[in-house]
């Protein structure tokens, strides 16, 4: 890690993904500021430059001066660098099946405006924002709502570029598209969003620098010795088919159009993450928070990921401690930005500052 050359607060901090990222490329994160208690917990595990204990309320009852005070930052001084991912439900593509998202009339949607007031008021020197890709998408919901937050980053004073970057791009063992906006006070030149290290297939496209593969997940795995877990078996109604679906494949290896003598499932029935496993020769597929009973990625030895294997797949350091019950620790991290990937886009923060 980095000797701190910069001061950043962080918002929406999570378990700290994207501030791990941040720290490693020259940041210090002073304040961070989350309702998630066992998030909160382990931010203070894993972050020693914290002047407080991370702000455990929610950022729209929270006045900016005392983010500023918690970052030990006296009246007139400024951070460096406003970071934070405001949570992306009201913008998930697993949540446009309900009208109301769809219609964009979610209260979380208003979690991306406290963000922007607080980027308005505290003034940083450059911020970098995380969110779902899906706001990008020209829907009822995320069109307006993404042009909203454009809009608001503009009058707050700030000039920006913003860009879907995939984390396997970035030397991440996992296909992560994510939205990441960065920007600058206007009138400094805009900092240049981060070009791929990496490249190879995702779904149906190319994508990346394809001079250097994307790291797969046996090459993130290999070595790792990990402890059994005692919910890793997969069982129920479904998990006894788990052993036959080969590596890289999911649920329609049992359908009668692949050719399976005794087809369990119709063509495209559900989610193309059923009984999804793991390919060794590939990088994960997206790994989700709140996983189904059946929803995969599933290792190749037809068990549920260990929590050493998600923060591999993660490109969490190995020592990165994370705190609460196992479902808990599941979400924390599947609802994190990769480090590597932020790390990455901070960086090119860190060369304008």
């Amino acid at each position: 890690m980095r000797v701190p050359t910069g001061i950043a607060i962080s918002l929406f901090s999570g378990c700290g993904g994207l501030d791990r990222g941040v720290e490693d490329a020259g940041f210090r994160v002073a304040a961070a500021v989350d309702v998630n208690l066992d998030a909160a917990d382990t931010m203070e595990k894993n972050f020693h430059g914290l002047r407080r204990p991370v702000i455990r309320r929610d950022l729209r009852e929270l006045a900016t001066c005392e983010l500023l005070d918690a970052a030990g930052l006296a009246n007139g001084e400024r951070p460096d660098l406003l970071v934070g991912g405001p949570p992306c439900i009201a913008f998930s593509k697993s949540g446009f099946w309900l009208d109301y998202k769809r219609e964009g009339l979610d209260p979380a949607a208003g979690l991306l405006s406290a963000y922007t007031r607080v980027l308005r008021e505290a003034r940083p020197r450059a911020f970098l924002l995380e969110n779902v890709y899906a706001l990008t998408f020209k829907n009822r919901a995320s069109r307006p709502a993404f042009e909203r937050l454009l809009h608001e980053i503009s009058n707050a004073g700030y000039q920006y570029r913003w860009d879907v970057l995939n984390a396997a791009n970035f030397g991440v063992a996992q296909l992560r598209p994510r939205l990441f906006v960065i920007g600058v006070p206007k009138g400094q030149p805009p900092p240049e969003l981060p070009a791929p290290t990496h490249g190879g297939q995702w779904e149906s496209t190319r994508i990346g620098n394809l001079t250097q593969p994307h790291l797969t997940a046996g090459q993130a795995l290999d070595g790792l010795v990990s402890e059994p877990e005692p919910a890793e078996v997969v069982s129920g109604q479904w998990g006894h088919l788990l052993p036959g679906i080969p590596p890289g494949d999911n649920y329609l290896y049992y359908t009668a159009k692949r050719g399976h003598p005794d087809p369990v499932f119709e063509w495209r029935s559900r989610y193309w993450n059923f009984l999804l496993k793991l390919g060794p020769d590939r990088p994960a597929p997206t790994i989700q928070a709140q996983p189904g009973p059946y929803v995969g990625p599933f290792h190749w030895d037809n068990r549920r990921l260990r929590v050493a294997e998600l923060k591999r797949l993660f490109s969490y350091p190995d020592d990165f401690v994370f705190v609460g019950s196992r479902r808990s620790i599941q979400a924390q991290i599947g609802n994190s930005v990769p480090p590597l990937v932020a790390r990455r886009v901070a960086e090119a923060l860190s060369r304008v500052l």
